[in-house]
């Protein structure tokens, strides 16, 4: 009943920015938490930032202080400034969101999008 929609991805030089964006539809009452995790080829997806619907923030010890991640609440999105990207930022990013609907909470993922990080 909810789906998640990523945008944003592409290729971006070393130190460059990005932002990626993730819309989440359907009956939702809220969101908690919303955020994003990423996936390399071969790898464990790992978590880079998430956002309680109250604003608490918990990001990944390898993006702080480069990436940042805000919502707006009212059109129930979330949103991942990129900045100082490195090599190892390349990944495939999902948005991740825990909406709560008529029958409880749930979890939801979108369907990714690319991000990728060469010179």
């Amino acid at each position: 009943q909810v789906q998640l929609v990523e945008s944003g991805g592409g290729l971006v030089q070393p130190g460059g920015s990005l932002r990626l964006s993730c819309a989440a539809s359907g009956t939702i009452f809220s969101i908690n938490p919303m955020g994003w995790y990423r996936q390399a080829p071969g790898k464990q997806r790992e978590l880079v930032a998430t956002m309680s619907n109250g604003g608490r923030t918990n990001y990944a010890d390898s993006v702080k202080g480069r990436f940042t991640i805000s919502r707006d609440n009212a059109e129930n999105t979330v949103y991942l400034q990129m900045n100082s990207l490195k090599f190892e930022d390349t990944a495939v990013y999902y948005c991740y969101a825990r909406p709560l609907g008529p029958r409880g909470y749930s979890d939801y993922w979108g369907q990714g999008t690319q991000v990728t990080v060469s010179s």
